[in-house]
């Protein structure tokens, strides 16, 4: 993937106050250079701080933070005297996102049950996120499979996997971002990547394949149907249900196991299925199920699957309101 921003509405942060600059959608209204270089590379400060945090509350914190720092930088520089603007903007987004990793960590020992990132809708037949007013999803953020091994490195590794591997930055350019050697940060990209591909493996299934087996799954799922999910589901599948401590029915800690997932799904499913409506989504760029009561959103489901396709080797539920907020339903559920 690449580091440059495209052309869509500007990816997350309030609207255009004293202190805030406008989103990139109202950028025929920014006259002054600072802040139209800060609106132009909005989206992607949000993708490289969202794919370090896996919150979009924090990562438009961030961008609140650095959108201060940046404004009061060119208050004491000129702009012409800051040969890379946007190399200079994504050093500070990342620093600032850096600092927030401890109190991200302080929060997350109070958490209740297992945290998984706040997912990224889109809608599946466009590509685009449907029309909120404060944020827009980028394509370039990671998986949520992906972002889950990501909570296991530390934070440099993070900042350093992500980048490199996600945006593309070389290893030199990305040692002046953290002031670090380049040495150092090769070290680190060598033990990132290391891990990662240790817990992930190198494949990407066909998007047909994708939504194919996300559809068996959700009819099996809901339907209540454990023989089906003893199918398709892996041998050692592992659920993660993140309900934050507020949905009863979200496990404390993951399930793993394919009989045991199948009970778990079966047994649930019995109890909520008739009151939920189906839409398919991409979430961070993967298909994937948003389940609906009414128009209120209840859980995001995202499906991971074994290298051949056949079968789901991770299912990630997200059934916390507080990572929900963003979700809206479209006008053709799925039936």
């Amino acid at each position: 993937m690449t580091a440059e921003s495209g052309e869509s509405p500007a990816t997350g942060g309030p609207g255009p106050t004293q202190d805030v600059p406008p989103s990139t959608g109202d950028r025929r209204e920014v006259a002054d250079a600072p802040t139209r270089l800060f609106v132009d590379h909005r989206e992607l400060l949000f993708s490289v701080v969202y794919n370090m945090l896996g919150s979009v509350a924090d990562t438009e914190d961030v961008l609140q933070e650095t959108w201060l720092s940046w404004s009061g930088k060119n208050g004491r520089t000129p702009l012409k005297e800051i040969g890379n603007p946007r190399a200079y903007l994504v050093r500070i987004a990342v620093n600032h996102a850096l600092a927030r990793r401890a109190a991200i960590a302080s929060r997350r020992e109070t958490y209740v049950g297992p945290w998984l990132p706040e997912p990224l809708v889109t809608d599946a037949t466009a590509g685009l996120a449907p029309d909120t007013a404060d944020h827009t999803v980028r394509s370039d953020t990671v998986s949520m499979a992906l972002l889950v091994v990501l909570e296991t490195l530390t934070p440099l590794e993070r900042a350093v996997f992500v980048l490199h591997e996600v945006f593309g930055y070389p290893h030199t350019e990305i040692a002046g971002m953290l002031d670090r050697t380049p040495a150092s940060v090769r070290q680190l990209a060598h033990r990132a990547r290391a891990h990662v591909h240790a817990r992930r493996p190198r494949y990407r299934a066909h998007p047909r394949v994708r939504r194919e087996a996300t559809e068996r799954f959700v009819a099996a799922a809901l339907g209540g149907d454990i023989h089906a999910l003893m199918e398709i589901l892996a041998p050692d599948v592992t659920v993660w249900i993140d309900g934050g401590g507020v949905r009863q029915a979200a496990g404390l800690r993951p399930v793993h196991g394919r009989e045991k997932a199948a009970r778990m799904l079966a047994g649930y499913a019995t109890r909520r299925a008739g009151d939920l409506d189906v839409h398919y989504r991409r979430v961070n760029g993967d298909d994937a199920a948003v389940l609906f009561t009414g128009d209120s959103p209840y859980a995001v489901m995202v499906m991971d699957l074994t290298p051949d396709g056949d079968q789901v080797s991770g299912v990630y539920v997200v059934t916390n309101p507080a990572k929900l907020t963003h979700v809206r339903a479209d006008e053709d559920p799925a039936q």
